[in-house]
């Protein structure tokens, strides 16, 4: 039988611990050796590099629909602490610098949120939408990530929208951050804009991209394993000049894994553990 933490024999210290955790958090920041973003502008940079829509109320979560709503609420606060967010030559872009006291004058509502391996209202829950879109856009430029993160598991189907397979970043504060350093000598941006029922976040620069990048899945497989079954699945950068459509580099970025919580369509081909 595993060891229980302190803080599952003692509720109470939770509160404290993550106090505790929350300080180190950013002190660590304040001491690495990190030059962090932390400008805005309301004028948006002249080039469009990408941009992403993507439904915001999920109806299959199994939960009450007011968690949606709240979702949406919290991810609108913490947006607001994102819009207009310049990422300058050098420096690193870290989701909580910007969001970290987004919720000083409103507070965020409960909304559904993985915590302790299952799905349930949390204080500020949701604001994975926030930081996957994000990190959707970021993958779209010549950034270099530093911090990324994957959902372990997969509740519930996602709603249609353009991103891939295995692009999520879930964050929490304190834990875990979303990072990435612009190598490059150009400026980027982040926007977001909201209608009745989606989001849609843009990516843009100081200079017009002289190549495009594709992002891709490959090598797709889901595994019957004795904890459940998992989607494993490549993510994959095609960088393309713009003028010549000449290759400039194609690479895997990493593989991602996650169990799958909900059924999946009834024609899945599904792995053995065993095999290839």
């Amino acid at each position: 039988m595993p060891r229980k933490r302190i803080t599952q024999l003692f509720p109470g210290l939770l509160a404290l611990r993550r106090k505790q955790r929350i300080a180190c958090f950013y002190l660590g920041m304040r001491l690495d050796s990190k030059q962090y973003a932390t400008k805005k502008s309301n004028v948006p940079l002249p080039y469009l590099v990408f941009t992403s829509t993507c439904p915001m109320y999920n109806p299959d979560t199994g939960f009450d629909m007011v968690y949606q709503e709240n979702k949406v609420f919290n991810v609108k606060l913490a947006a607001s602490q994102l819009a207009g967010a310049i990422i300058r030559p050098g420096e690193t872009f870290s989701f909580w610098k910007y969001v970290h006291a987004a919720d000083k004058h409103i507070p965020y509502k409960n909304a559904l949120a993985e915590l302790d391996g299952r799905l349930q209202p949390v204080y500020g829950g949701g604001l994975c939408q926030l930081s996957n879109v994000i990190f959707w856009l970021f993958l779209h430029a010549p950034l270099t990530l530093l911090e990324r993160h994957g959902h372990d598991k997969k509740d519930f189907p996602e709603p249609p929208s353009d991103a891939l397979l295995g692009v999520d970043a879930t964050i929490y504060e304190g834990w875990l951050d979303l990072k990435v350093r612009n190598d490059t000598p150009n400026t980027y941006q982040l926007g977001f804009s909201f209608s009745q029922t989606a989001i849609c976040a843009s990516l843009y620069c100081d200079v017009r991209p002289e190549a495009d990048i594709h992002v891709s899945n490959e090598n797709l497989v889901y595994r019957q394993e004795k904890g459940g079954i998992f989607e494993e699945v490549d993510v994959v950068q095609t960088c393309r000049e713009r003028e010549t459509g000449k290759l400039l580099f194609a690479r895997k970025v990493y593989r991602n894994r996650c169990r799958i919580g909900y059924p999946l369509p009834e024609h899945t081909v599904t792995l053995n553990e065993e095999e290839n």
